[in-house]
């Protein structure tokens, strides 16, 4: 087996917005995996200020993996635990490889194109007039979920957003889940969660930043808004994990393997949260459309109905062109669409 990895940097269609910063590019990384005159491709994707992978030592890492594979050293040599994004490139490029480098690492009748997966619409922060107008976008397109980052802006002008919405669509009509990906401080996150309530809000992840555990346990008891950890989950050693749901009690966990380490890891998280009645859904991790599909057909295999978040696909100028395809606020897999992998 033969192993090499490439980068790519994602360009943004638009400034995306959250309450970490504003993001204009993404950098992600190809693992590509030849066997026999098969390739298989996975995609290594960080997110720069979340992803616990240490930056200065990402392609350094990336080498080494490539080295002990072409070397034909035992897998136990890679040492993955610190880089999650690495360890689910691999899983995700084996996966191809045994697929004869289809792309197809979960058949089903979604990748058959006869099944799509609900997800939500995504909604970034900005200014008032650009979050109202993807707003509007999203419900003229079909979604009847809808996703918010909070937490950045002016808290009423945040406030006058969703009235708006709530003006229009009653919680029937239209969910709405929020993000405020730690953007709230613990002093006054529960009396900001109380205004919110009153919006009839579906589920708000990561109210404060991870690592606050006692206070993010006093949040999920107390808060009127169902509370979703997402970042919390980063960087949680196995053994640790079910201290994490059964201490917290979040109401929701969100499972994103570019983070997680993988679908093995992630599926441990569902076994875990699953044990402690606590729901879920995946959501992708910015990445391409390489990781983005891997994810899709992973997600459907485990038939959650509540829509997914991975209607990251069109985000870029630059991505890898792919058989996903949105419709009707689900993700679809058309078959008849070639691949395109020319960086």
């Amino acid at each position: 087996m033969k192993a090499t990895h490439i980068q790519h940097i994602l360009d943004f269609k638009f400034e995306a917005g959250t309450s970490r910063g504003v993001l204009t590019q993404k950098p992600t990384s190809y693992l590509i995996l030849e066997e026999n005159a098969v390739i298989g491709i996975g995609e290594c994707s960080t997110i720069p200020g979340l992803s616990i992978d240490p930056e200065e030592l990402y392609t350094e890492k990336l080498d080494e993996v490539c080295q002990i594979i072409n070397n034909g050293n035992p897998r136990e040599q890679l040492q993955l635990h610190d880089f999650p994004s690495i360890a689910f490139g691999l899983e995700s490029a084996l996966l191809d490889l045994k697929a004869n480098g289809s792309k197809l690492l979960f058949p089903s009748t979604f990748t058959e194109g006869q099944t799509g997966i609900p997800i939500n619409g995504l909604v970034w922060m900005g200014d008032k007039a650009f979050m109202q107008k993807q707003i509007r976008e999203k419900i003229e397109a079909g979604y009847r979920c809808i996703k918010l980052k909070v937490g950045a802006l002016d808290f009423d002008t945040e406030l006058a957003i969703i009235n708006q919405i709530r003006s229009e669509f009653s919680a029937n009509e239209i969910e709405i889940r929020l993000d405020a990906n730690g953007g709230f401080q613990p002093e006054n996150a529960l009396e900001k969660l109380s205004k919110l309530a009153v919006y009839d809000i579906h589920s708000i992840e990561q109210p404060i930043k991870q690592g606050q555990f006692e206070k993010m346990v006093q949040l999920c008891e107390l808060s009127p808004i169902p509370i979703v950890l997402d970042e919390e989950l980063i960087g949680i050693k196995s053994t640790d994990k079910e201290f994490v749901i059964e201490k917290i009690k979040p109401a929701y966990i969100i499972l994103k393997p570019s983070l997680l380490g993988g679908f093995k890891q992630s599926e441990e998280w569902i076994r875990l949260a699953e044990k402690h009645n606590v729901k879920w859904w995946v959501t992708s991790a910015l990445e391409s459309n390489i990781g983005l599909n891997a994810i899709a057909q992973w997600t459907f295999t485990l038939q959650s109905v509540l829509p997914q978040g991975l209607g990251t696909g069109q985000l870029y100028h630059n991505n890898i062109p792919s058989p996903l395809e949105i419709s009707e606020a689900k993700l679809y897999y058309n078959p008849e669409i070639k691949w395109d992998f020319r960086f």
